[in-house]
């Protein structure tokens, strides 16, 4: 068996067409979530920091603003071939980064290729449209779709590279400079990703990167020359971040948390129904992903045949090193992510909240320095309790009962999220009833994921944030339009 590579690079900010090895916020060291040990030190932004990146990423504006949008599709379509070369070494620091299996990482990895390729062919048809004005019945009016300038983009440690090409991308398409705050949880891929972006000849401070902690992201959301924020996280920081941004009236993308319900009904794929939930809840990311469907609600009449299949396949994962392929289920990220999941798993069985059917532990001998929680299914959950109404972030999964599809309904808009919905049915008649009842910002319907593709928009209502990523909604989130008229 080929031995496999664990070195990691060297991480810098990259400000300007500078490199710093060291930054004004101190050092974290990062640590490898599969084994407990101390990969290597990541030098943190500071507001000083933050302040020359932003100053860098405005003046390389005044330059990429008059490059041409076929300049600006040549470069980013290079940037996609580099990024499809790289695919391997990028799902491998991916993998170093957060403990995501291999599969994941280079599922993750593909997907940056092909939002660099998408948004590459958005970037020469931004257009604007001719009105008819008849105020003095000979003016010539038409809009013209323009720029922010300066970009704040703030992505979360689960899938950096998605956000890569959900945020960064059509940023840059639109003819935008970008100024990213990565987790300091999860700074390599995002490190080679830099190195891609020079060699694809994109000019220096039209792409800056700050590995940093909330104070580096308060400081790129409060900077005066910020035009807009786009941000990936949690609703607490969210709201932290709406408040700054209220202060000088600055708009600000959010994509937040969900609580994902998943409908199933008699007609269902039984079978591929429990496969499907039981991989995504537990195998993708062990769970931290914001749209996967955490509560699955199911008809009370396959309520036990599904619970049946879906325990069946849990007790078939296997938790270990993600680099190996027949893992099923790596690590959550940190140390602190493996206790509070592990403390609302007991909260939820002091509460009688469910009844525990599989896992709800962490598992010991070799895994047992690493931030491993076992695969968790309760049963019976009151859809009020809080393992039902709060994101764990984790690989638990709550099935809740239901009996018509009026309760179902009820249950599924129950929370403050509305990020996903998901719904397992072969009539088509209840499908056309009830994706207008859930409130979502997406429903998948037998099996479809809630990232289908770079053409479909992505987001969330409620607390699961604003604004769309993907799609031509994602590109025109970075775009603003000017009414000119011409007497």
């Amino acid at each position: 068996m080929e031995a496999i590579d664990r070195r990691v690079p060297d991480v810098h900010l990259h400000i300007g067409d500078e490199q710093r090895s060291s930054g004004r916020g101190g050092v974290h060291q990062h640590i490898c979530s599969a084994t407990g040990e101390v990969q290597g030190p990541v030098p943190l932004a500071g507001a000083d920091d933050v302040d020359d990146a932003v100053r860098a990423a405005g003046t390389a504006f005044e330059t990429w603003r008059t490059w041409t949008p076929a300049q600006r599709r040549d470069v980013l379509v290079r940037l996609a071939d580099l990024l499809d070369a790289a695919k391997p070494e990028m799902a491998r620091l991916s993998v170093l980064d957060n403990g995501m299996t291999y599969g994941i990482a280079h599922f993750t990895a593909t997907s940056v290729v092909d939002y660099a390729r998408y948004y590459a062919g958005w970037a020469d048809k931004i257009e604007g449209r001719v009105a008819s004005s008849h105020a003095h019945g000979r003016e010539l009016a038409y809009t013209l779709p323009e720029p922010y300038g300066v970009v704040g983009i703030i992505i979360t440690w689960n899938g950096p590279l998605v956000s890569v090409g959900m945020k960064v991308l059509p940023a840059l398409a639109a003819g935008n400079t970008v100024v990213i705050k990565p987790s300091e949880l999860t700074p390599y891929a995002m490190e080679h990703f830099m190195a891609l972006v020079r060699d694809a000849g994109i000019p220096a401070g039209v792409v800056n990167v700050l590995p940093g902690t909330a104070e580096a992201g308060e400081a790129l959301v409060r900077h005066p020359l910020v035009q807009k924020i786009s941000f990936t996280g949690g609703p607490t920081a969210a709201r932290q971040i709406l408040a700054t941004c209220a202060e000088t009236l600055k708009p600000a993308v959010l994509e937040l948390g969900g609580k994902s319900a998943c409908l199933v009904f008699p007609d269902a794929d039984l079978e591929a129904v429990a496969f499907i939930i039981t991989a995504s809840v537990h195998q993708t990311l062990a769970g931290q992903g914001c749209a996967l469907a955490t509560r699955l609600l199911v008809h009370d009449s396959v309520y036990d045949e599904v619970v049946d299949r879906v325990i069946g396949f849990t007790r078939d994962i296997s938790l270990g090193d993600p680099f190996d392929a027949s893992t099923g289920m790596g690590p959550v990220v940190s140390r602190a992510a493996q206790e509070r999941i592990v403390a609302m798993i007991a909260r939820a069985q002091e509460q009688g909240a469910g009844k525990l059917l599989f896992g709800g532990g962490v598992p010991g001998g070799d895994l047992s320095e690493g931030f491993f929680v076992e695969p968790t299914v309760f049963g019976d959950v009151d859809p009020h309790s809080e393992i039902a109404q709060v994101e764990v972030f984790g690989p638990v999964l709550s099935i809740i009962r239901f009996h018509d599809e009026d309760e179902a309904i009820e249950i599924a808009n129950g929370t403050s999220y509305g990020l996903a919905s998901y719904l397992w049915t072969n009539d088509v008649n209840r499908i056309n009833r009830l994706v207008p009842r859930l409130e979502a910002g997406g429903v998948y319907i037998n099996g479809a994921p809630p990232v289908v593709g770079c053409e479909l928009p992505f987001g969330g209502v409620g607390a699961s944030g604003f604004g769309r990523e993907g799609g031509l909604e994602g590109l025109l989130e970075f775009v603003r339009t000017k009414a000119v008229a011409i007497a």
